[in-house]
């Protein structure tokens, strides 16, 4: 049984009643785990502090909406879940107002793809995140829509505007580079 259940529920169910201490409560609660979601894709923390905060409004109007199921393993993860979403559309929209379109001229570049690469060192979040960082833009945000947050091309294809094979495209390359920078940084010659 998840010992978060009671104090997750208590609190969201306080924020629907629009209790200030609550809100703030939560804010501090889940602060460090919204940031993160934000950080996969905006790299400046300026930007992302300013999309956290931005996340938390959207939260806050839309929680009375929010009806998690009875199960109390399920309750948190889907109340969790339910935020990071709201955090990784409102970057993506953050994302799209600095672009005029997304791009996707580039997936006529054609790249050799490196052979494949075992893993044999152990890499700590922040050695990934520093390799994710490293993709362009648009390979970023596919990469972390569809392995992270586990969307579907479908979806990601609406929510960017782009087509969906360009998201297919996108994903391809993004591992693709992924392998070749962890082979730049971690090959043992």
């Amino acid at each position: 049984m998840n010992r978060d259940f009671p104090s997750i529920r208590g609190l969201v169910q306080d924020c629907q009643n629009s209790d200030a201490s609550s809100k703030e409560r939560m804010y501090r609660t889940f602060y460090g785990y919204l940031m993160g979601v934000v950080l996969r894709y905006v790299p400046s923390s300026d930007d992302a502090e300013e999309l956290v905060n931005d996340s938390f409004m959207k939260i806050f109007k839309n929680i009375q909406g929010f009806i998690g199921p009875e199960d109390p393993d399920s309750y948190a993860r889907l109340f969790k879940g339910w935020m990071a979403k709201i955090a990784s559309r409102t970057a993506i929209d953050h994302i799209r107002r600095q672009k005029s379109s997304f791009n996707t001229e580039e997936i006529e570049k054609v790249e050799k793809i490196p052979h494949a690469v075992q893993a044999s060192v152990e890499l700590e979040v922040a050695d990934i995140m520093a390799l994710v960082n490293q993709l362009p833009e648009n390979h970023k945000i596919v990469f972390n829509l569809h392995e992270v947050e586990g969307y579907t091309h479908e979806e990601i294809a609406k929510l960017i505007d782009i087509p969906v094979s360009s998201s297919r495209v996108f994903l391809t390359r993004a591992k693709s580079k992924l392998r070749a920078l962890y082979a730049l940084r971690y090959s043992t010659c």
